[in-house]
């Protein structure tokens, strides 16, 4: 219990410093206060850019994983860019969906097979149309020094968590600590305490995230359970839908009244999760009501969502989102991006969400 005890505390002197010490007055540090003080911006949606924000109404814009996303998603104004980490042959980390190249770059084969060196003769396709891009497959440490400073990082590991302490270390090294998201799924006791073991190896000067899906957690308390073992300040949901099923007409479990209840006891943010799988249904992971009901009816989609708690969205049309919740009110500009605004904190009590 006293080792646990000091543990969290840790945690939460971490997530203090990292206000601090994420420069000052930048925009990273911005978006790091309203993600740690969620029951302060509960009328402030976040966006979260899914493989950077490669889609624009529908269509493949830019490279899945490639640096001209996350500059554009940083220009859109995005909280953060969810960015997919893989190993070249020779041990650097790059920036790779698939474990494949086939689908996303001009080259054939397994990622692992390939030194950094080789992959740089792979130019990164637009996905659907394959049309040629000038980048090649971009290591992890390019990205992070693109958005230093100007936005978040999702990271979702595409190895194993034992690879946790190496991105860690590249983030330290950039200067980007802070700035990162670390991700795990976690669906039992047992599960949390092999992430603490693996935490325990990476260090906790950078935010963790429990992800919940609902085929294996249905209970509130342990949605609190998750997050404040972490000092998590957010808990990414996933809502399963199967094809055919009926669009989801509470959203589930992880968005129930008690749900949105623990999360404003802790203090945490629901995000819910509105892409598509790729070569899947549409809705998959979003109870039917994800990016593609979005583009026919929006407030069956991003309506929905809020209307059920939650204030993070991770969208593969960052676009169309940040537009839609400006437009109904969702959306308090930074200080950073407009000097001359005055932030309007709205604070929520728990029995707001009942």
């Amino acid at each position: 219990m006293i080792r646990f005890a000091t543990l969290l505390a840790s945690l939460c002197l971490a997530a203090s410093a990292g206000l601090a010490q994420a420069g000052e007055g930048s925009r990273t540090s911005e978006i790091l206060d309203r993600l740690y003080h969620a029951n302060d911006w509960r009328s402030h949606v976040m966006v979260v850019a899914h493989r950077t924000g490669w889609k624009e109404n529908g269509q493949f814009r830019f490279p899945d994983n490639g640096l001209s996303g996350i500059r554009n998603a940083i220009s859109l104004g995005v909280e953060m860019v969810e960015l997919d980490v893989r190993k070249s042959a020779d041990g650097v980390l790059i920036l790779m969906h698939d474990e494949w190249l086939d689908r996303t770059t001009t080259c054939k084969g397994p990622v692992a097979t390939f030194s950094y060196a080789a992959l740089q003769s792979c130019r990164l396709v637009i996905d659907g149309s394959r049309k040629l891009t000038e980048e090649h497959v971009p290591r992890l440490e390019d990205a992070f020094r693109t958005t230093r400073g100007q936005v978040l990082v999702n990271v979702d590991n595409k190895l194993d968590a034992t690879i946790l302490p190496e991105i860690a270390a590249l983030a330290r090294k950039v200067g980007v600590e802070k700035e990162i998201l670390i991700k795990q799924n976690v669906w039992n006791a047992e599960r949390i305490a092999g992430m603490k073991a693996v935490l325990d190896q990476t260090g906790h000067d950078m935010p963790f995230m429990p992800i919940l899906a609902d085929d294996a957690v249905k209970d509130a308390d342990f949605m609190s359970a998750a997050t404040h073992a972490f000092a998590a300040p957010a808990a990414e949901l996933v809502h399963w839908h199967k094809d055919g099923d009926p669009l989801t007409p509470d959203g589930g479990p992880l968005f129930s009244a008690k749900a949105r209840a623990a999360a404003i006891k802790g203090n945490w943010h629901l995000w819910v999760d509105i892409y598509p799988i790729v070569n899947r249904p549409d809705g998959m992971l979003a109870g039917g009501r994800g990016d593609g009901l979005a583009s026919i009816d929006p407030d069956k989609a991003y309506g929905f969502w809020i209307d059920h708690g939650a204030t993070i969205i991770q969208t593969d049309e960052p676009k169309a989102v940040l537009r839609w919740l400006s437009a109904h009110g969702y959306r308090t500009p930074y200080p950073a991006d407009a000097p001359q605004a005055v932030a309007q904190k709205a604070p929520v009590t728990a029995a707001d969400a009942l």
